[in-house]
């Protein structure tokens, strides 16, 4: 028995032995078909089939208005790349000369940071001493001449060509090479948003353009101009914020700064894709293909119509500019202002206009060094968002605020009459009503929609007095004043609103004679136009709190839309904003009855300050005006603020323009934005164009 197992044992460990070698031998012959038959076949594929990664980059998403209308999308750009490749610096400079030739060509222009001209030689840098450390920085003897230092670069990367026009072509690109680097992975741009021309040649001539690659990339682009440029904002290449985000962004990443495109960076991005790319070993494209498709950015969806957009926009430039040429300004013309419309019922802001605008499409390739200047040094200021980021004393559109506040807490009541003497004397001082002359005394007895429509000064100091400045800073908080209106945009600033608080902050007690200047919209109160708009569009709805906004919606690329508290939670701890606790507020029918009927007047009864602009209007609307002084000699701000229409009113109007002077010289703006907001012919609407008061109103 044990023999037989012990044969068995002997046969299988032979079969096993056989089937080695047979395994072995097969091994062999097909090393030896790699290798020796085929081997050069093979190396030659596998030179072919080099591969590498680029970056496909996403569609930023689009900024719509309401009704659809695009006012920032993207279009694609063409732009040119090199890449480290296994060549010969006379192969490099050669495929560099011929590229560059081919982008001349066709108009396209390169980078070219090289500071050395020829024909005739010179430096670019005129300054000595900045020569000096450049010259320092790349090694070249401080006494050298432009030709010297040429000549040095020419010999570094072993350029041979005789003709310098060609030579200096060719340095461009090596110097940027030399300063940025650049690798088998890592590219270089050589030009961005070339020809049709271009595009098509330098395909088409592939195989003379060693680690070339032409890459497709989604440029921002405003079709409507500098439309809404405030709102939108602009868009830049990626700085400070890279830090803690290097897996999300890349350092030639673009992304916003200001504005919608700032706050919704988020969802605007997209998601970028892959591409995978084959070439030979002397960097020759033979292959491409996407290996992970991009992804869109989000749609971010704008209360704003883009066309009551524009017609604010052009209505609030014409008035300032109109108001800068009247020979009444002197040597402080208007030059700057701000316009708001506001949904009274949503609190969603249908146009937002600050002047002077920008243009948005300026930052998208880098903007210029002297459009830049103008736009951070301007007087002007181009780049602030004066209807957020601006505060302003708001003068006599400030007094709804106290005759409210006054008419709640019984301090005056809606039948009561208080005599304007026109000198109101308290506290060992005394302030003028803007009537007050040698031969205007007052306005006399008045009640509190009178004095609403006549702008009565002395009437509101006596409420101002009654009230205290704590009651009077409560309600103007409670309608929005002094504080951030939680709007969905980089810059908004609170404002400063005149309260207890303020002389508690200088260590001091408020003095009662200071809530008197309060009470005409003067002292400490300083707040912004969209501030003025929110506050307004509370009187007109009768006291009902808004939560102001701008964005409408966020629509994913398929067609999805993010939640509203999503987004919401987003922007607050994007911007530091906290939630507003404040508890609502209900009015006396009575009391914003009588409010109501005095802003009426001021447009529709003859001795209003509006009423020469409205008076031909198809709208019954409530207004009322404001000269605001500044504290500067001849430098008067002008304000409008309104609604319309009185009886069912939808929209909130607030005008503001810098050295405006009067305040009913700004309301022909609001005018021309109702106008178009209702449907109607601007055209038909006649201007009395000789009814301007005197400087000495502050109303």
């Amino acid at each position: 028995m044990g023999k037989v197992k012990e044969k068995n044992d002997r046969i299988r460990y032979n079969i096993i032995t056989i089937f080695v070698y047979i395994i072995g031998i097969a091994l062999l012959v097909q090393l030896f078909n790699l290798q020796i038959i085929h081997g050069e076949e093979y190396r030659e594929t596998s030179n072919v089939r080099l591969t590498r990664e680029s970056i496909l980059k996403a569609d930023r998403g689009d900024i719509k208005d309401s009704t659809g209308t695009t006012l920032a999308t993207v279009t694609a750009q063409n732009s040119v790349v090199l890449y480290k490749t296994k060549v010969s610096n006379e192969v490099l400079n050669n495929t560099i000369l011929k590229l560059l030739n081919v982008l001349s060509t066709n108009g396209d222009s390169y980078v070219d940071n090289f500071l050395i001209e020829v024909n005739p030689y010179r430096f670019k840098l005129e300054e000595e001493e900045s020569q000096k450390k450049w010259k320092k920085a790349n090694n070249i003897d401080e006494n050298a001449t432009a030709e010297e230092a040429f000549n040095y670069f020419k010999e570094k990367y072993e350029i041979t060509t005789d003709n310098v026009e060609d030579a200096r072509k060719i340095l461009s690109i090596r110097y940027e090479i030399s300063y940025k680097g650049y690798s088998s992975t890592k590219s270089i741009e050589i030009a961005t948003n070339i020809s049709t021309q271009s595009l098509h040649e330098i395909k088409e001539r592939n195989a003379e353009f060693s680690g070339v690659e032409i890459v497709e990339t989604p440029i921002r682009t405003y079709p409507l101009g500098n439309t809404a440029s405030h709102i939108l904002g602009q868009i830049g290449r990626i700085d400070t914020e890279l830090k803690g985000n290097e897996d999300i962004y890349d350092p030639n990443d673009i992304i916003g700064k200001a504005g919608i495109e700032y706050v919704f960076e988020k969802y605007l991005k997209g998601k970028d894709g892959i591409k995978q790319i084959d070439m030979n070993v002397d960097g020759t494209i033979t292959d491409e293909y996407i290996a992970q498709e991009a992804v869109s950015g989000s749609d971010v969806i704008l209360t704003i119509d883009a066309k009551l957009q524009a017609v604010t926009e052009e209505a609030l430039r014409k008035n300032i500019e109109k108001l800068a040429e009247s020979s009444d300004y002197g040597e402080a013309p208007a030059d700057a202002g701000a316009a708001v419309v506001m949904n009274i019922k949503t609190g969603e802001v249908l146009a937002m206009a600050s002047y002077p605008d920008y243009n948005p499409s300026a930052f998208v390739n880098g903007i210029d060094s002297e459009t830049w200047n103008y736009y951070i040094n301007g007087e002007t200021k181009p780049l602030e968002n004066k209807a957020i980021s601006a505060m302003y004393s708001p003068g006599s559109t400030y007094k709804m605020v106290t005759a409210l506040a006054g008419l709640e807490t019984g301090a005056i009541t809606t039948r009561e009459t208080i005599r304007d003497t026109g000198l109101y004397q308290k506290y060992n001082s005394s302030w003028k009503c803007w009537i007050y002359t040698s031969y205007h005394i007052g306005h006399g007895y008045l009640n509190v929609s009178e004095a609403i429509e006549k702008s009565c000064n002395y009437f509101f100091y006596e409420v101002g007095d009654r009230l205290g400045i704590d009651n009077l800073s409560k309600y103007s908080y409670y309608l929005g004043l002094g504080h951030k209106t939680g709007i969905e945009l980089k810059g908004e600033i609170p404002g400063v609103l005149a309260s207890n608080e303020i002389a508690k902050q200088e260590n001091r007690v408020w003095n009662p004679g200071e809530t008197i200047s309060a009470a005409i919209g003067q002292s400490y109160n300083t707040f912004t136009p969209l501030q003025m708009a929110k506050y307004v569009a509370m009187i007109a709805n009768r006291g009902k709190k808004l939560d102001v906004t701008i964005v409408k919606s966020i629509i994913n690329p398929d067609g999805s839309e993010i939640p509203k508290d999503e987004y919401d939670k987003y922007v607050n701890e994007r911007l530091g904003l906290e939630e507003d606790n404040l508890e609502e507020m209900s009015f006396k029918e009575e009391n914003i009855n009588a409010i109501l009927e005095g802003m009426r007047g001021v447009t529709s009864e003859s001795g209003g300050t509006a009423y020469s602009t409205f008076k031909n209007f198809n709208i019954e609307v409530g207004g009322k005006t404001g000269s605001a002084q500044t504290g500067v000699q001849g430098k008067t701000n002008a304000w409008f603020v309104g609604f319309a229409p009185f009886d069912n009113p939808e929209i909130a109007v607030v005008i503001f323009v810098r050295n405006g002077q009067h305040g009913g010289s700004t309301a022909e703006v609001a005018r021309d934005i109702m106008a178009q907001y209702f449907g109607m012919n601007t055209n038909q609407v006649t201007e009395d164009t000789g009814a301007i008061p005197t400087v000495q109103i502050i109303n």
